[in-house]
């Protein structure tokens, strides 16, 4: 088995154009696959950080 670390001080390969646009196109998928999620889900702290707040304020 060849040794990975051998290959740290060499210099960089160039990649392949349709290799490097598939990659950036499935981070950018990614990213907005997280986004929505981010959007359309709760924020557990800000939900009980408000609930802690009003029950203070209504006291």
């Amino acid at each position: 088995m060849d040794n990975p670390f051998k290959h740290i001080n060499q210099p960089l390969k160039e990649v392949p154009q349709e290799l490097k646009s598939k990659v950036m196109s499935d981070i950018a998928m990614a990213k907005l696959i997280m986004e929505l999620a981010a959007l359309f889900s709760y924020n557990i702290g800000d939900v009980i950080e408000t609930v802690m707040r009003s029950r203070k304020t209504n006291k």
